[in-house]
């Protein structure tokens, strides 16, 4: 089957839209001419002036509709990458959290083994925590917090079949230092629930760690004379920053000036969500503690912020319809960059030929319209 998508305004890969076709044949991006040159069976679909983007890659999140990724099961991997398709995220690495070797095991397993073509590509594991500041742990869970530990993480590795594709970590704890040299030219390393103030979060970053954890949150906030690890990121070029733009963790004005320091090259959109995403208010947990949820507000009982309760596509309209970011630069930093950051642009992130057909059509007002799915998957929207 060949697919050719027409009449809509095309994201290209260098941060613009065009006006122009798309086209897709055995589950890749393709030029017209090789489109021309196939065999199979066309469907046209008709765009009718909406916008045209790659799927999206959420990095950073923990659940949905009500699975998590610390289940450790297959049930919960494919509920997960089903409701992400269906929202036009079209590739994910989920957020583990900090929790027992054991259950760390569990998840890896289950990752490396996990095999299902209707949902969203399942590309790696984040893995955030246990190596990180009781003091800045936010959500997680303190009883498994525990220093940098290379061999811990090299049997995970081994354990998941090379899944994990970043690690989050606190710079200032025990260890931090040696583990971002010995780890990070095979993950990449995240600053993370951490203390650190400038000078620690520069070293950390000239030791090879390259992005910052949803950034403003669990970390030393900047400031005039303590810029913190915010002031070290934007000081070192090769940092990529992670941002929720729930409406609930980042003030709009707080965004914007976010993409005036770091531009749209080096900012990630990441939703962070939890598993009551997708459903009603209520109680949920995560990381084995209660979470209550409300709107997009999810909290522990102490009312510590836990996650969001939205998903990818709706924090990138968000950031978009009330936070005034361009459109393209929001697509950019939700499907190019965050592809980049796991060492999968060559296959994800943007329509290329010869790049996964991962597609989703949008309506002017940016609501869903059409999902394509490398594997065959179609999903048609509701707008």
């Amino acid at each position: 089957m060949k697919y050719k998508i027409v009449n809509g305004l095309v994201f290209q890969e260098d941060g613009f839209f065009k006006s122009e076709s798309v086209y897709m044949c055995d589950g890749r991006i393709v030029s017209k001419e090789a489109y021309l040159a196939a065999s199979e069976t066309e469907t046209l679909w008709d765009a009718a002036g909406g916008y045209v983007i790659p799927g999206l890659t959420d990095i950073h999140f923990h659940g949905c509709m009500g699975s998590d990724c610390c289940d450790g099961t297959a049930e919960a991997f494919r509920t997960i990458a089903e409701y992400e398709l269906r929202q036009g995220v079209t590739s994910i690495t989920p957020a583990t959290m900090t929790m027992s070797e054991e259950v760390l095991s569990r998840i890896c397993r289950c990752a490396r083994d996990y095999f299902h073509t209707d949902g969203a590509d399942l590309c790696g594991l984040y893995m955030e925590g246990p190596f990180i500041s009781p003091a800045k742990k936010g959500a997680q869970n303190e009883k498994y917090i525990r220093s940098a530990d290379t061999e811990m993480l090299t049997r995970l590795q081994k354990i998941s079949g090379g899944m994990i594709r970043i690690v989050a970590i606190a710079p200032e704890t025990k260890g931090a230092m040696d583990f971002i040299r010995q780890n990070s030219g095979s993950v990449r390393v995240s600053l993370a629930h951490t203390t650190a103030d400038y000078d620690t979060a520069r070293e950390a970053l000239a030791c090879g760690a390259s992005q910052l954890t949803h950034m403003y949150n669990a970390m030393m906030p900047f400031s005039h004379r303590a810029p913190g690890p915010i002031g070290a990121a934007a000081d070192s070029r090769h940092c990529m920053v992670e941002l929720i733009c729930d409406g609930v963790h980042i003030h709009p004005a707080a965004v914007r000036t976010t993409f005036k320091i770091f531009g749209d090259d080096r900012i990630i959109l990441i939703s962070d969500s939890m598993r009551a995403t997708g459903l009603e208010d209520g109680q949920y947990d995560l990381g084995g503690q209660t979470v209550l949820v409300k709107g997009n507000l999810a909290v522990l009982e102490d009312g510590t912020i836990a996650g969001s309760a939205t998903n990818l596509m709706d924090c990138m309209r968000t950031a978009v319809r009330d936070m005034g970011i361009p459109l393209a630069s929001a697509v950019k930093c939700a499907a190019v960059n965050p592809a980049k950051a796991i060492g999968l642009f060559d296959e994800y992130g943007s329509l290329t030929p010869g790049k996964y057909a991962n597609v989703v059509v949008l309506n002017q007002d940016l609501e869903l319209k059409m999902v394509f799915h490398h594997q065959g998957k179609v999903c048609v929207g509701t707008a």
